[in-house]
């Protein structure tokens, strides 16, 4: 997915600038969550600073999701910036989403059910035909007993789907009737802004007794991560510049910050409601925070970056290196004689990242024809 920006009369079917950082920062998110995962697999989950530490960097599904707000918020508000009602069209919009994501994904979840027809599993959660139908229809996280092993990074490609549902749900009454198809920042923010509190609501109502426990893994429990980045796509047309020191320092203590113990337990959803809203605010606060400078103003290092070569070449496969990597760090255990919860973090991170990437290279390979011809 490329960046959408350019000039304000651009009209919102027109391709936009690409800006290469934004695509060289998906690599630090990649890279980070499989870093989290090696540090789950090789028992580093302990509930002190460190072992928290190590768990936050799951933060990186939380750049995927605030920039995925930005760049597909991003059309609907050059859109309104022209005046001209020259909204995204949304038949054109859905296929993309379907191409790009589907292909590849489709590949690697009949890969790994077809790896877990001669590997013994320890789990018997999502098997059988039933699992791989979940699977396969992103419907896994409905319910207990469906996140199959090697597969369980997906909960939260299933909740971005949910987003990319409901972004032209959102955005086309927003712009047609709220904002009358003009430049309106003030009620697009307000708006936002009172979508912001989905998040913190469903929180509160999914942890209270009763309540299926899979709900806290829903779309709704991240939501304020994906508007987060629509909001950027708003606030990035009102301002010229956004310095990256401060916006990065920012970022990294608002990191550091979410390891302590206030923030919860080393866990997706923290078991304590008001931990649990205190840790995605600050995810969110590091997402925007590193996103933010690349997106309003002059290149600055961290844009350089960001959009250096390797970065990009990287962040062009990071969709695919997501998809693979559980699975590939399941081998890697074995390889590395790691019994579960044992072993170098660091070792099987890079040993992960280093076979991953060619995998990822040749899916990318093989599906990025089908959806780049459906950008066209």
């Amino acid at each position: 997915m490329t960046a959408p920006t350019g000039d304000a009369r651009t009209s919102a079917r027109e391709p936009a600038t690409r800006r290469p950082a934004l695509t060289g920062i998906r690599t630090i998110a990649a890279l980070t969550v499989c870093l989290t995962h090696a540090a789950f697999w090789t028992g580093q989950y302990t509930d002190d600073y460190g072992g928290r530490l190590f768990a936050r960097f799951e933060v990186g599904v939380t750049i995927f999701f605030v920039l995925s707000g930005y760049l597909l918020f991003s059309p609907w508000v050059r859109s309104l910036q022209s005046e001209t009602g020259d909204h995204p069209r949304l038949g054109r919009y859905a296929w993309h989403r379907v191409r790009r994501i589907v292909p590849a994904y489709v590949i690697t979840v009949v890969a790994v059910y077809l790896i877990f027809v001669f590997r013994t599993d320890t789990s018997d959660l999502g098997h059988g035909w039933s699992g791989l139908l979940r699977n396969l229809t992103l419907t896994q996280v409905y319910g207990f007993g469906h996140l199959h092993t090697g597969l369980t990074q997906m909960w939260s490609l299933a909740a971005e789907v949910v987003y990319y549902i409901a972004l032209p749900v959102i955005a086309w009454p927003l712009a047609r009737y709220v904002c009358r198809d003009r430049w309106r920042p003030d009620l697009l923010i307000a708006v936002l802004v009172g979508l912001l509190l989905v998040s913190p609501i469903w929180t509160l109502v999914t942890h209270e007794d009763g309540v299926d426990l899979t709900a806290r893994l829903w779309a709704p429990t991240f939501a304020i991560w994906f508007v987060a980045g629509m909001l950027l796509a708003v606030i990035a047309r009102l301002v010229r510049t956004w310095p990256a020191v401060p916006s990065v320092s920012v970022a990294v203590v608002a990191f550091a910050v979410s390891a302590g113990a206030f923030a919860g337990e080393p866990t997706i959803v923290p078991n304590d409601a008001g931990a649990a809203i205190v840790k995605h605010l600050l995810y969110a606060v590091v997402a925007v925070g590193l996103i933010g400078p690349l997106v309003v103003g002059r290149p600055e290092w961290w844009s350089r970056l960001c959009g250096s070569r390797p970065m990009v070449w990287f962040g062009e496969i990071s969709y695919e290196f997501f998809l693979v990597h559980v699975m590939v760090l399941e081998l890697v255990m074995d390889l590395l004689g790691y019994q579960i919860f044992t072993g170098s973090v660091l070792l099987a991170f890079l040993v992960t990242t280093a076979i991953s990437i060619p995998i990822a290279w040749l899916l990318h390979r093989v599906t990025s024809p089908l959806w780049r011809a459906a950008s066209r």
